[in-house]
């Protein structure tokens, strides 16, 4: 099920991050008193009572003058309204109305995307209320009043939010069609992809601020199956910053991401894999989708009997979080390889939904366990139960044992790897979650 996205928009210290780390549980943007340096992670996945969605802070805002505020707050309002389902639009009671405010609140009225308006820094209510009802003067929607600081409100807020949550939610569910995102850099050929797997020019490409306003869904029909590709390259504005043509890149990752089966990670092969190409993976490794790297321009490469060898070195050491991932070299300029993706994205698929039985599971944790000992500590020795195969997509597997403690993150990727010998599980991460299971001494 794909979760829903909500994004924080408003002016420079008007408490964004203070609201995400709040809401995300944990100190993730920097907070400081500066305007504009929320430079950290800029999205985290939230759960509150039954709902569970995904956060993204837009930031990014550099006040060098008003109309740069104003024109900033803009772009940012724009990313909330491409990407979020429902947008969180936070004020600041002791500064008041602003004109910003105002601006920006008109131009999310007119998106018709749900709008839920915040008043922060609303410490004592009944102090500071007859101040918020000025923002009833926005025009969207009642002000609901929030101390992000002091944590006071966040109910109500949140409950606000969640009422706009859409309802198709869960029945992504019952679409069996593949859905794949195309995602890397800017410029590194997602578009020529897809359109040489489309065989027309059908997304176009532009560096026109508000060609393509949301990630474009293209159907293709290959041997009688139907995918859905997800591709967010046309999805860059000319940008005065460089941070934030990479921040609004990686929100358009994230969101595309989300609603994905498997992931097309694009390189360009002229450039190498980079800091930002691992970035990028780092978010569908996180979210657990089936991953292949497709390295772009293979043609543009001079080559000898050892150049993939090299290459494919190369993207393992950046990548090295990701060993599972598959690799395919491929030009969307001559078609080279292209075909073969599909049979690619099929296996990845049917890996992602393997299930094993909790028989053979446990047959191969015991042979494991038989080759190499469980770690032990202070002379008390990990004992493995039992494992068992809870989901899919990607598969999670349960172990009991008798310490969780005892468990290293080493002799985990110790049993994982004898699963993937046994299976293969080719571009899929594994999940393990280890659980305590008290059992009478004898």
């Amino acid at each position: 099920m794909s979760r829903p996205v909500v994004a924080i928009v408003g002016r420079p210290n008007v408490g964004k991050s203070t609201l995400f780390n709040a809401l995300a549980g944990e100190m993730i943007s920097i907070v400081k008193d500066t305007p504009g340096v929320t430079r950290d992670r800029i999205y985290a996945d939230v759960t509150w009572l039954d709902k569970e969605f995904t956060l993204i802070d837009t930031g990014g805002i550099e006040p060098d003058s008003k109309d740069v505020i104003l024109s900033q707050m803009r772009e940012q309002a724009q990313i909330a309204i491409d990407t979020a389902d429902v947008i969180i639009f936070i004020t600041d009671v002791r500064q008041g109305l602003v004109d910003a405010d105002s601006k920006v609140a008109d131009m999310l009225r007119r998106s018709g995307k749900p709008v839920v308006l915040v008043v922060n820094k609303v410490d004592h209510f009944e102090k500071y209320m007859p101040d918020v009802y000025e923002f009833y003067n926005l025009g969207i929607g009642d002000p609901v009043p929030v101390s992000a600081a002091s944590r006071l409100g966040l109910g109500d807020m949140l409950e606000t939010v969640a009422e706009h949550f859409p309802e198709g939610s869960d029945e992504e569910e019952e679409d069996e069609r593949p859905r794949i995102a195309i995602v890397g850099k800017p410029n590194v050929g997602k578009s020529s992809i897809i359109n040489r797997l489309l065989g027309e020019n059908r997304v176009i490409v532009s560096d026109i601020a508000g060609t393509t306003r949301d990630a474009i869904d293209t159907r293709i029909v290959h041997d009688g199956r139907e995918y859905v590709f997800i591709d967010t390259a046309g999805l860059r504005r000319k940008s005065r910053i460089k941070e934030e043509l990479e921040r609004y890149s990686i929100i358009r990752t994230v969101t595309a991401v989300e609603r994905a089966d498997v992931v097309l990670m694009v390189i360009d092969a002229t450039e190498g894999v980079t800091e930002q190409d691992a970035k990028i993976a780092g978010i569908a490794h996180e979210r657990g989708k089936g991953v292949i790297i497709v390295v772009n321009k293979w043609d543009a490469i001079e080559k000898d009997d050892r150049t993939m060898r090299e290459y494919e070195k190369n993207i393992r050491h950046v990548l090295s979080y990701m060993p599972y991932a598959e690799i395919m070299y491929v030009s969307a300029l001559t078609g080279q390889r292209l075909g073969k993706l599909y049979d690619m994205i099929d296996m990845v698929i049917e890996n992602q939904t393997l299930r094993i039985a909790t028989g053979v599971l446990n047959e191969i944790m015991t042979e494991a366990v038989a080759l190499q000992q469980p770690p032990s500590d202070k002379g008390k020795r990990l004992k493995l139960y039992y494992i068992t195969q809870v989901s899919v997509k990607p598969p999670t597997f349960v172990i009991f044992v008798n310490d969780k403690e005892l468990m290293h993150f080493s002799y985990t990727r110790y049993l994982e790897n004898k699963i993937r010998e046994a299976f293969g599980f080719r571009g899929t991460s594994l999940k393990f979650f280890i659980r305590e299971r008290k059992v009478k001494e004898q």
